[in-house]
């Protein structure tokens, strides 16, 4: 099969999104030293809506959409995402592949005034763009004010260095890839906070008959990487998981046993299932979806209501 020699790669034009594509730009030509590589920068309908969560706009894919429109009309070959911020299922031409290494996975605790969560007095403002996140908070320190809080990473640490919050919490990943890893007080603990599904990977689209790009992607797999946002994904994916499901998951790999935990909420944390499944980890996306069907048998139904898929 062959190799591209020209490969346009879409992205949006956040500075992390930027810094993604750059990346994997930088490894291509590793790879392909006489190959052509350009970056197409795109704002897309989520960088856009600012004022109104996720969940009250369209959800994740309001992240790539316009990335896949280019590609579906040729003006880019593949894209580049935080893993985080796509769907948990992919329209029906496109493919991806998961590359790594993955950054650090678990959410910052960010402040100019505390060191950690446990700091924070009755009444502190603390700032989250994540229903996921809130959830937890809200469950386990319901004495703090949580405020939404949407934007870019700078954005959301400009709207904190000029104290409208006493703190917020972000992808730690995010804040390291750019160089701002001063700015994580803590890390929060799993116990705190479970992170995103595949918080702190990229994943890379494409479209499914695209065999020429599909085979210059491939040496970009990191199969460790694979098993863990695999069986993640496979976790959301039965639970219905989008911006609008207070959910997250997390898993490890001990050699070839893999160690899964994931819990599912309601927004007001007032109820929260967490549990946990091991296994062998070349049964990644089966583990995933093991464990979403524990915390439906304990009433994770009753909390997601009519959203989740029949199987």
């Amino acid at each position: 099969m062959s190799v591209r020699s020209h490969l346009i790669i879409a992205t949006r034009e956040s500075r992390l999104a930027l810094w993604q594509a750059h990346h994997m730009r930088d490894r291509l030509t590793g790879l392909y030293p006489e190959a052509r590589l350009e970056i197409l920068g795109m704002t897309t309908t989520g960088d856009q809506i600012l004022d109104r969560t996720l969940a009250a706009v369209g959800g994740k894919g309001l992240f790539v959409k316009e990335l896949e429109v280019a590609m579906r009309e040729g003006r880019a070959h593949f894209a580049v995402h935080s893993l985080k911020d796509v769907p948990m299922v992919l329209p029906e031409d496109f493919d991806m592949i998961f590359t790594g290494p993955r950054e650090d996975p678990l959410d910052a605790f960010v402040s100019n005034d505390y060191p950690d969560l446990q700091s924070l007095p009755k009444g502190a403002v603390i700032g989250t763009s994540s229903l996921r996140r809130e959830s937890q908070l809200r469950a386990r320190f319901p004495h703090l004010e949580i405020r939404s809080l949407r934007g870019n990473l700078d954005t959301r640490l400009r709207k904190l260095d000029s104290g409208e919050y006493q703190a917020i919490l972000l992808a730690a990943a995010g804040l390291m890839r750019l160089g701002l890893a001063d700015r994580i007080r803590t890390r929060l603990s799993l116990e705190d906070s479970i992170p995103a599904v595949g918080q702190g990977a990229l994943g890379i689209e494409f479209l499914k008959d695209d065999l020429e790009t599909r085979a210059a992607l491939e040496p970009l797999i990191d199969h460790a990487t694979a098993l863990r946002v695999s069986a993640e994904r496979a976790f959301s994916r039965r639970l219905a998981g989008s911006c609008d499901v207070p959910l997250g998951a997390h898993a490890i790999l001990h050699g070839e046993e893999m160690h899964i935990e994931g819990f599912v909420a309601a927004v007001d944390g007032s109820k929260l299932l967490r549990e946990s499944v091991r296994g062998n980890s070349s049964q990644a996306e089966s583990l995933g979806t093991q464990l979403a069907e524990v915390l439906l048998a304990q009433g994770a139904a009753e909390i997601l209501g009519d959203r989740v898929p029949l199987v």
